[in-house]
């Protein structure tokens, strides 16, 4: 334990994580920022790569209304938007990430990755198809909502959190203009990762812990801020929202305080 923490511990102050990478938004102007970053300039938070062939803003924009308003920390929140264009690189799942840019180590050691979503009635994400949402690549943890690839019925309405593709923990409904707040804690060295989560305003606490034998594999640039929508046959495609806030990654003591750390000053 650093001394700090040490310290701050044995006299009964609250304890903040350190924060290894930050994509609030509080740096962006607007989502054409984002424009900024390729592989040949790699700057900015934010790697962006991952979307259809239309303009940044057909797929990613920025506002203060997107955001937690319970957060006091972040600027502004993201709309992310699926739409008939948003397909990548000639697939037929239509889908819109970023991913961070960072070297920082958020791949190893225990880590916290912290966001907040939410969604309107209007352009509602579809409960009749797979989505998966702030996921890694290999899928050890997720979330997903809408109706499964391979389940019975024709539509489930509940927000899922995953391990290695298993159900840990449900929201039964996910319901419009209500904002949820996740942190997966994720132990890349033992293989485990838990689930924080609160509502609005709340505190986050503890709601599932450490799950055992996850394979907890990353490169660092391979945790994918958005949703990958799948397709499915007989049910057309529709415009889709979903809003984000809060995106951070800290080691250390987890911060149950919405938003993180700091506080944003205009």
């Amino acid at each position: 334990m650093k001394t700090s923490t040490l310290l701050a511990a044995l006299c009964g102050v609250a304890v903040e994580g350190a924060v290894l990478w930050d994509g609030r938004f509080n740096d962006f102007t607007s989502s054409a920022d984002l424009n900024k970053w390729s592989w040949a300039n790699q700057v900015g938070p934010y790697q962006y790569y991952i979307h259809g062939s239309g303009t940044v803003n057909r797929y990613i924009n920025l506002s203060p209304d997107y955001k937690n308003p319970n957060d006091t920390v972040s600027k502004q929140g993201a709309r992310f938007t699926l739409d008939s264009t948003a397909y990548w690189n000639g697939q037929t799942m239509r889908r819109i990430e970023l991913i961070p840019q960072t070297k920082a180590a958020i791949n190893r050691g225990k880590v916290f990755y912290h966001f907040s979503i939410s969604r309107k009635d209007t352009n509602a994400p579809s409960v009749n198809k797979e989505h998966q949402i702030c996921f890694f690549e290999s899928h050890f943890t997720e979330l997903k909502y809408g109706w499964i690839s391979g389940e019975q019925g024709a539509s489930n309405p509940a927000l899922q959190w995953m391990t290695n593709q298993r159900t840990q923990w449900k929201l039964n409904e996910w319901k419009a203009n209500v904002w949820h707040n996740f942190a997966y804690e994720i132990d890349f060295g033992a293989n485990r990762v838990g689930l924080w989560y609160s509502e609005g305003g709340a505190d986050l606490k503890q709601v599932v812990a450490p799950v055992g034998g996850v394979s907890t594999s990353s490169n660092g640039q391979d945790w994918h801020l958005g949703v990958l929508e799948l397709p499915r046959s007989g049910y057309p495609n529709t415009n889709e929202d979903y809003y984000f806030s809060g995106v951070f990654i800290e080691d250390g003591a987890i911060t149950t305080k919405i938003g993180g750390p700091g506080e944003f000053t205009s």
